[in-house]
């Protein structure tokens, strides 16, 4: 079968999907088949952390369709990432506990603690796994459409832009962290048991959501790949480089932004579905405005407007985290701040800006 023009043109996208391919079906080979003595055994941790890294990727790649081929800097997609994650993660708690006398579901632990009588109207619904995966979609969706509609009408942007969505992922970990909004306040929705009937604490359920993050971002990356091959992805780059030249040629600038803002809130969403059942816990903390500079950091460091380099500073800078964190703690926060200032100042196009300058000099 003969690959799309847009895609075969892409040479590191088809070597993006080659290793995802391959760690497919790879990571359930070293898991389930390897014995757990042998030196290539990949260990239900190892499996966690690399799915987790995966989520990370998809939710740097929903950043770089909007800022790298929009010109957008936002720092609120956490907001998005944490919202799909939590709407996950109530589906996981209504899986818990046993039925009562009419089909009710027990309540939530945190919620019998608080005294809760019965359950919020919001949690209804959120037994069904299709109700839940909609909502990962919708409700992250839905903000961003919401906000984006009267911030780009506005014609907010720049600096502005990025401080108010800066201020609504802040304003949500704030409102999060109330008991009273039913949602496990600080600590969050946790303790989950099981998908699907499946045990969630299990290789095989582990390796199952791997190898669903990886389909994920395999997914995400073509869809994003597809659109700014499109006019659509050329009106994107004229709106990043000259937005009022763009708007007096016809284009409606703002219903553009709010479309692909509300799609990239939307595969954040998703990505942050997936995270939540392999870490086991989803809590306001992920709301953390650190949490989307860090990601936009993530892009910054493998190139923006690139997609396979968001892929790849997500990666990266995740294991330099897991390492760091674990052998320097101390020194993370500072090394990160160290890494943005060295790629602004020594690779404004990041390490796929590296890797194509050395190409074209070779």
């Amino acid at each position: 079968m003969l690959l799309p023009r847009w895609l075969f043109s892409d040479r590191a996208g088809l070597v993006l999907l080659a290793v995802l391919g391959i760690i497919s079906a790879g990571v359930p080979i070293l898991n389930l088949l390897v014995p757990p003595d042998h030196p290539l055994y990949l260990s239900a941790y190892t499996v966690t952390v690399l799915g987790k890294y995966l989520c990370y990727a998809l939710l740097a790649v929903s950043i770089d369709l909007v800022w790298g081929y929009m010109g957008i800097l936002t720092l609120g997609h956490a907001a998005f990432f944490t919202l799909g994650g939590y709407c996950f993660g109530m589906y996981l708690m209504r899986q818990i506990g046993t039925r009562g006398v009419y089909g009710d579901p027990v309540l939530p632990d945190f919620m019998v603690f608080l005294n809760w009588k019965e359950l919020p109207w919001y949690w209804h619904g959120f037994d069904s796994f299709g109700f839940a995966a909609l909502m990962v979609l919708v409700v992250p969706g839905l903000l961003a459409l919401v906000f984006g509609w009267f911030a780009f009408r506005s014609r907010v942007s720049g600096v502005y832009l990025s401080i108010i969505t800066q201020a609504l992922t802040y304003a949500l970990m704030l409102a999060f962290f109330r008991n009273e909004m039913g949602f496990g306040g600080n600590n969050g929705l946790t303790d989950f048991k099981d998908i699907l009937g499946f045990p969630l604490q299990a290789d095989g359920t582990r390796v199952v959501l791997f190898v669903l993050s990886a389909l994920a971002l395999a997914g995400g990356y073509l869809l994003c790949r597809w659109l700014v091959s499109t006019r659509m992805g050329r009106v994107l780059v004229a709106i990043r480089d000259s937005e009022d030249r763009a708007r007096f040629l016809g284009y409606r600038v703002e219903r553009v932004k709010a479309l692909v803002f509300t799609l990239s809130a939307m595969l954040a969403g998703v990505a942050g579905a997936l995270y939540v059942p392999q870490v086991g816990i989803i809590n306001p903390g992920e709301f953390a405005p650190l949490n989307s500079i860090e990601a936009v950091i993530w892009v910054a460091v493998g190139g923006r407007g690139t997609l396979v380099g968001a892929v790849i500073g997500a990666v990266l800078v995740n294991y330099a985290k897991t390492w760091l964190t674990g052998a320097l703690p101390e020194i993370w926060l500072f090394a990160l701040g160290g890494l943005f200032v060295a790629v602004t100042v020594l690779l404004p196009y990041g390490l796929i800006g590296l890797l194509r300058r050395r190409e074209k000099a070779a």
